[in-house]
């Protein structure tokens, strides 16, 4: 993730903006997309055995809790002082990915787009913060995204649609909103922030811990999903973000991995160093 240099200075200010910031997220996409230099995860390192048997507790489990906790859960919210639903009501779309996702894109494609001017110095404080930040984005937008399909061929009904509450209600590929309720994509998003942002500021995971479960709990609380539909989106949002730590440390972008499989966190640019750049920029 380099700038970009030698662009034709008879361009227009705006074209060679455009060619500068395409040439830069072009090769950022081939670092992102080069072989690993670790061991990949592998499906078959799992026997079939031991897979079939994750997924018969991972179903048993969702059946018990689906006709215990979900409806006792249901019937409990309605009981909730009408300023508690309001309050839940007013912060749960803080649960968007959209709420992360269009800040780092849009810091990302600028970053791309700085003129070459800078030091070779320089240059590697932007492209680690680049890392950075592509993780950060990649991070949020891959589980989301498989959320955002996943949901809508599983097909579980919300509670309360069909004019009943059913927690065992579906209708598969039926791709309607009333029928996208498992597993939660704003309590996805959630976790996958606690575990991306968590992952890079540790002093913050006290904060965004509160987030999470604040967003889970107003999914509950507005009853637009049943407690099993949060848990599915907290695992989803967690592994999923931990499995895009691993795509990077595997291509030693942000991390590295050993040969025992830990990651560990590259040091990044200093803040000291981001204000020089920044000086230099503004120069």
């Amino acid at each position: 993730m380099s700038l970009a240099n030698g662009l034709n200075r008879s361009d227009r200010p705006s074209a060679m903006v455009l060619r500068r910031c395409a040439a830069n997220v072009a090769s950022a996409l081939g670092v992102l997309s080069r072989s690993p230099r670790m061991e990949s995860f592998r499906l078959g390192a799992f026997s079939p055995v031991s897979i079939a048997s994750v997924a018969i507790a991972a179903v048993l489990t969702f059946l018990v809790l689906a006709m215990t906790i979900d409806p006792l859960t249901a019937r409990a919210i309605r009981n909730l002082p009408s300023w508690v639903i309001s309050f839940f009501q007013e912060i749960t779309d803080f649960g968007k990915s959209g709420w992360f996702l269009w800040p780092l894109g849009v810091l990302f494609f600028l970053l791309a787009s700085m003129p070459p001017v800078l030091t070779p110095v320089s240059q590697r404080v932007v492209a680690a913060v680049m890392v950075r930040i592509g993780f950060l984005f990649m991070a949020i937008a891959v589980p989301s995204l498989f959320v955002t399909i996943v949901k809508r061929i599983i097909g579980r009904a919300r509670p309360m649609v069909g004019g009943s509450l059913d927690p065992l209600l579906f209708d598969p590929i039926a791709w309607q909103p009333a029928y996208a309720s498992m597993p939660s994509g704003h309590t996805t998003t959630a976790f996958a922030v606690l575990v991306a942002f968590g992952t890079l500021w540790p002093r913050g995971r006290t904060v965004l811990l509160v987030y999470a479960l604040l967003m889970a709990m107003s999914r509950i609380v507005i009853s637009a999903h049943y407690p099993t539909d949060v848990l599915a989106g907290a695992v989803v949002g967690m592994g999923g973000a931990i499995l895009v730590r691993r795509y990077f440390a595997q291509r030693h972008l942000g991390f590295s991995m050993n040969k025992a499989g830990g990651i560990h966190q590259y040091a990044g640019p200093s803040l000291s160093r981001i204000k020089a750049v920044a000086r230099e920029l503004l120069a």
